[in-house]
């Protein structure tokens, strides 16, 4: 606003005292004071609001004024209250640096100026963000623009001190300004999330109101543009849709300002439509490898197909990677609504690496969906076993650890999601046994109770295997990843320890009868032992890992 509107508002009690020929001047804020030096607590722009409690003398009145102008102040206005009149050597400094200065009749409260000169102020930041908006809006609609939501969320924060965050359904933080401090914390996002599901899942409408950690938030839901809420069932969008969580109270808003945010969706939305829309060639890939894979094709042809996948999903990868199948199904009570597409945006979601770093994290995962079934292939791109013994690749019970408590209150008593997780292979052979195995995991995770499960190859120990519904793919994986190290290993140095392990079974363990039988001495076949265990992540000291042995050697 600008100053000569001060003196056109009766209400407010303003007197002119100097600077006539500065009120064009722009308001940006306000500040009440009586510090002799209040530079620290100023961004220029304010109108300063003062009881002159700070003047001893009238030497005091240059240096206070010459703070102020140096600190950006566009006025002062001084009270009546405590001298009855404005001193004159405060006029006279006001005049010698240019600085407008007004009285404040002992009548009106510095409260009255304040809440006017705010209220005059958030209402022009709103206009000027409103139209800011609108033209990124269009922007973004005719092409990508660039700092995406982050922009937007920005000028919330510099021009209505509002901070607001983009949250996936998860609580996974897509976006957030990047100049008003720290992200929020993981928990946070997860309890926003989940608060966010349980009230879209009542109907009610946003914004949604929430208390946590003693912070009020307003969460707004991101509809998509990709087809009318109000002509598709909740349970369709509910576990997809993003939202935005804001740091106030916005049950007592204008509508104006309603309409501001309801606008910055809008705008989100745009964004999330685009990053839709830039995942069509993944889910095409996934689609055409799943379908060689189910197919029975010919393992050169899936190995092609891959080949082709590789530099999309890996930029820059020289070499092809591993890969690991997961295996998602959404199944909602009276089996009325497709989980299918739902199933498949929750894996593009859940299978980001937070590690990961760059502006869409999920441009590495492909997934393709069937009824109600997604699967995803996800590219591994270097092979290490952990510190810890532990098998490389994506874990089962990692996958939901963060995300249980938002899914459970999307899903709302009427929905389940369950997942399977196959063990990594390098090779096209692999993919369809992976394929069964991570669907057999899934039936397994079924199995349990809850309404969010999943289970890994891991747990498809050897009793499980002797099952008769379990697909013969599944027992050949089974059978590969004990056995092939070893017969790699066989081939490569000549070192027998597929005999050396099966004549070690033959003899329940005894150091003494195996070595006899194989004409080797106890420290040589101890050395094999070893070796066959060092390969396998295995210990044959442990019963079940002699049976999984016992039963890979006799399915091979």
């Amino acid at each position: 606003m600008r100053l000569r509107a001060l003196l056109d508002t009766d209400a407010l009690g303003l007197k002119l005292l100097g600077g006539e020929d500065e009120l064009d001047r722009t308001v940006r804020g306000v500040m009440t004071t009586d510090l002799r030096d209040p530079s620290r607590y100023l961004s220029g722009g304010e109108l300063v609001l003062t009881g002159l409690a700070w003047r001893r003398g009238a030497a005091d009145s240059e240096p206070f004024v010459r703070i102020l102008v140096q600190a950006g102040v566009v006025a002062l206005a001084a009270g009546e209250a405590e001298l009855g009149d404005v001193p004159e050597d405060l006029v006279l400094a006001c005049a010698r640096h240019r600085l407008p200065l007004f009285a404040v009749h002992e009548s009106v409260a510095f409260a009255t100026i304040t809440e006017h000169v705010v209220r005059q102020v958030s209402g022009e930041r709103a206009g000027d963000l409103a139209a800011v908006v609108d033209r990124h809006r269009r922007m973004m609609t005719s092409g990508p623009a660039g700092g995406g939501p982050e922009v937007v969320l920005d000028l919330l924060g510099s021009d209505l001190d509002l901070r607001a965050w983009v949250l996936s359904p998860t609580g996974r933080l897509i976006a957030g300004p990047k100049v008003a401090g720290p992200d929020l914390p993981a928990d946070v996002c997860a309890g926003l999330a989940a608060e966010h599901l349980a009230a879209t899942r009542t109907g009610r409408r946003g914004p949604h109101r929430v208390t946590l950690a003693s912070t009020v938030y307003s969460l707004f839901p991101v509809r998509s543009g990709r087809s009318p809420q109000a002509a598709r069932d909740v349970r369709e969008s509910v576990l997809s849709e993003w939202l935005l969580a804001v740091e106030a109270d916005a049950g007592d808003w204008p509508e104006e300002r309603l309409d501001l945010l309801q606008g910055v969706t809008q705008l989100i939305a745009v964004e999330r439509d685009r990053r839709d829309a830039a995942r069509t060639v993944r889910r095409r890939l996934a689609q055409e490898v799943l379908e060689l894979v189910q197919t029975g094709a010919a393992p050169a042809e899936i190995a092609a197909r891959l080949r082709v996948a590789a530099p999309v999903l890996l930029p820059g990868l020289g070499t092809a990677p591993h890969w690991q199948v997961v295996v998602a199904r959404v199944e909602w009570d009276g089996g009325d609504v497709e989980g299918g597409p739902v199933a498949q945006s929750l894996l593009e979601e859940i299978l980001v690496d937070p590690l990961t770093t760059g502006p869409e994290p999920s441009d590495r995962i492909a997934v393709a969906h069937t009824g109600d079934e997604a699967i995803a292939l996800v590219p591994l791109p270097a092979m290490s076993t952990g510190h810890d013994g532990s098998e490389p690749g994506i874990l089962a019970d990692a996958l939901l650890e963060s995300v249980r408590e938002p899914l459970s209150a999307g899903l709302d008593g009427d929905g389940r999601v369950t997942l399977g997780v196959s063990a990594a292979v390098h090779s096209a052979e692999g993919l369809r046994g992976a394929l069964e195995e991570a669907r057999h995991a899934r039936r397994v995770a079924a199995a349990r109770p809850g309404r969010v499960c999943a289970a890994g190859h891991q747990e498809l120990a050897s009793h499980v295997l002797l099952l008769p519904f379990v697909p013969d793919d599944v027992r050949r994986a089974f059978t590969a990843r004990l056995l092939d190290p070893l017969r790699d290993y066989d081939r490569r140095h000549r070192a027998e320890l597929i005999p050396t392990l099966e004549a070690f079974l033959d003899c329940d363990g005894s150091w003494t009868r195996c070595a006899t039988r194989l004409h080797l001495h106890v420290n040589t076949l101890r050395y094999r032992v070893g070796r066959i265990e060092q390969l396998t992540g295995r210990d044959l000291s442990r019963l079940e890992d002699k049976l999984d042995f016992f039963l890979a050697l006799r399915m091979s």
